[in-house]
């Protein structure tokens, strides 16, 4: 088999477009970008994997001349495929964490900046997620303190 200028053609702008939209700052766009580099990827390994042939199972039935179809490309499909359906899967989980935390404020599911501008203040875009006060971290650290001289060598010492 040939490679198709068809598939070809059809591969190479799946590729561009799916970088293209993976340079967006939503992440919903990142995630259609993925799958459009996943599925070109399987296309490029469908077009790199040689002629068709016979099954790469002998059974006695086919003939020795008859060609046998090489079985690596197809494991490697399949790979990517479940490669593939991983990422999707914890893209997804992001894009649903993202959007609970932001609750569609004037954000949506977009990345916000790293820095800030001279603009703008860099604390527009956190979370506080839980408000713990001093108290609470006071007990927490007086707990760890009391498990630390509960260890065997600080019981020698006391006897």
């Amino acid at each position: 088999m040939t490679a198709s200028l068809t598939l070809v053609i059809v591969m190479a702008v799946m590729y561009a477009a799916g970088v293209y939209v993976m340079l967006e700052r939503s992440l919903t766009r990142v995630l259609i970008g993925f799958l459009l580099v996943g599925n070109a990827t399987n296309i490029l390994i469908f077009i790199m994997s040689g002629p068709s042939g016979s099954a790469p199972i002998v059974d006695g039935s086919t003939t020795a001349d008859a060609p046998m179809v090489d079985p690596l490309p197809q494991v490697l499909m399949l790979t990517a495929i479940v490669i593939n359906f991983g990422i999707t899967a914890f893209l997804l989980a992001l894009i649903y964490r993202s959007w609970w935390l932001a609750r569609l404020g004037d954000r949506g599911d977009t990345v916000p900046d790293d820095h800030a501008t001279d603009t703008e203040e860099s604390t527009d875009a956190t979370f506080d997620a839980v408000d713990v006060d001093d108290q609470a971290i006071q007990d927490i650290l007086d707990a760890s303190d009391e498990h630390v001289d509960d260890t065997p060598d600080t019981k020698k010492k006391d006897r």
